[in-house]
């Protein structure tokens, strides 16, 4: 109830019944004897798991009168669309949406970008564009779509999420058929949560009129809700039914070889769609270079022109990108070493890297730098600033200089241009030498960038302290170091 009586227009994800409820009633209503586990010779893949079951609702209802952690947006890569699902997602949340969503200056196909909720019940909408479907880009458009769905559960695992409402990604404006969608909808999901259940409690699918019976058809097919019901769905699955993660594998296609390698493929069709297939998945497309020993030796020659050395670096750092998204990072997450904040006093993002929280000789140091792309792709598209906070560091958390060049290397030009402020703070005498030898003597163009931060006060004189998530240590160490102001100061609880 609203404060003046009113009935609230929002649904509460747990007042709904689950994909099992109706079922089991349906089981004691007609007396059926379960198949025991001994009679099963043959199990499918996605075989009866109760525990993930419990998770799943099938709700015929507006995704935006969700009450649940995040509810999930299917927009166009201007995140302008106009669609039944957006539409009303834009009204409940009110006119600060549309503000939010032009400082995410748009959303590539396959990605998921995240905003606040605002007036929704939902605390978050999660942002997504779906392919444009055509027959003759079917393996492209399933590896886009399927890059949807699991983009948008890893926001949730890394925000650390409860539940997630989905709408029908597949827009029909887009022309995806519903039930290939929904095939690779429903198996994306199950693969999530076999390997990240313990990360969400419900997962919604929320349909419409029109959907709801294709979703009703193709549900138990990969969340069988009985050792029966398994059996009598195996005939039904399709021939491709995707990798360890859901995602499509086409195996003609997993080593692409083409007359002129090196070349790109004609690029002519609407919206580009097979000029940008490097940013879906590491599976699905592969493309043979040219002579790598011949393009380093010409480098070093002198002979390759700005722009070739341009493309070789973008294409290498697409190769990292799509890597970061198929690996499983949650370990690096979990150390809370880099995150995303509030904004400066010149409305930049803020991003945070804590020293002590980065076990350099315990952790795999290139998933570490997988995960820094996989994080900073979307908020390097934009000006942005680092605030790393050297506080209480020591050998067991030093960053190599070697693995802070490789980054500087790797990293697309747009991180370097869009970077306008690293805010270092409380630095050592050897920590400002090293960042000076580093700085002067190994990479260009980031000395100027660089301030020392010797008190929180000095940075809250660029970032207010409410835009800010500090660590606790930092706050205790700065009130010991610079007096007892900042311990009134509330730390994150979530740090």
């Amino acid at each position: 109830m609203d404060p003046l009586g009113a009935p609230s227009q929002f649904v509460d994800v747990d007042s709904l019944p689950g994909w099992t409820d109706a079922y089991e009633a349906k089981q004691l209503d007609s007396h059926q004897n379960p198949v025991e586990k001994a009679q099963v010779d043959v199990r499918s893949p996605f075989p009866y798991r109760k525990d993930i079951n419990a998770k799943i609702i099938l709700w015929k209802g507006d995704v935006a009168l969700l009450n649940c952690t995040a509810i999930v947006n299917t927009s166009n890569e201007s995140l302008t669309d106009k669609n039944p699902v957006s539409e009303s997602i834009f009204m409940h949340a009110g006119p600060d949406l549309r503000d939010e969503l032009q400082k995410l200056k748009g959303c590539r196909t396959g990605e998921a970008k995240l905003t606040k909720g605002f007036n929704l019940a939902a605390r978050f909408i999660i942002h997504t564009v779906g392919p444009k479907y055509k027959s003759r880009y079917r393996t492209a458009a399933e590896s886009s779509l399927y890059s949807c769905y699991r983009n948008v559960l890893q926001l949730t695992k890394e925000q650390a999420m409860c539940s997630v409402g989905f709408c029908v990604i597949n827009s029909l404006k887009r022309c995806y058929p519903l039930e290939d969608a929904t095939h690779i909808a429903l198996r994306t999901v199950r693969r999530f949560l076999e390997i990240h259940g313990e990360t969400l409690e419900k997962v919604v699918f929320a349909v419409s009129e029109l959907e709801e019976a294709t979703y009703q058809k193709l549900l138990p097919l990969y969340f069988p809700r009985s050792l029966e019901e398994e059996i009598q769905s195996l005939p039904y699955l399709p021939a491709d039914i995707g990798n360890a993660e859901g995602e499509p594998v086409v195996p003609e296609r997993q080593i692409r070889i083409t007359e002129k390698p090196g070349v790109p493929d004609d690029a002519s069709d609407e919206e580009g769609l097979e000029a940008d297939l490097s940013f879906i998945g590491s599976h699905a497309f592969a493309r043979m270079e040219g002579d790598v020993d011949k393009q380093r030796r010409l480098i070093l020659q002198g002979q390759l022109s700005e722009a070739a050395l341009q493309k070789q670096h973008q294409r290498n750092y697409n190769r990292w990108l799509c890597q970061a998204r198929a690996e499983d990072l949650s370990d690096i997450a979990s150390l809370k070493a880099l995150y995303q904040t509030g904004v400066d006093n010149c409305g930049r993002t803020v991003m945070v890297v804590v020293g002590r929280n980065i076990p350099v000789t315990l952790i795999d140091m290139e998933k570490a730098l997988l995960y820094f792309i996989h994080v900073m792709d979307h908020i390097a598209v934009k000006e942005y600033v680092l605030v790393y906070f050297h506080t209480l560091t020591n050998d067991y958390n030093q960053l190599d200089s070697n693995f802070l060049k490789k980054l500087y290397d790797v990293v697309d030009a747009k991180y370097k241009r869009n970077l306008k402020a690293l805010y270092f703070v409380h630095p050592t005498f050897r920590s400002k030498v090293s960042a000076w030898f580093f700085t002067t003597f190994t990479v260009s163009g980031l000395k100027d960038k660089i301030h020392y931060v010797e008190s929180l006060q000095q940075l809250f004189a660029a970032i207010p302290p409410e835009q800010i998530d500090l660590p606790p240590f930092v706050l205790e160490y700065d009130a010991r170091e610079n007096g007892p102001y900042y311990s009134s100061y509330p730390p994150s609880p979530d740090l």
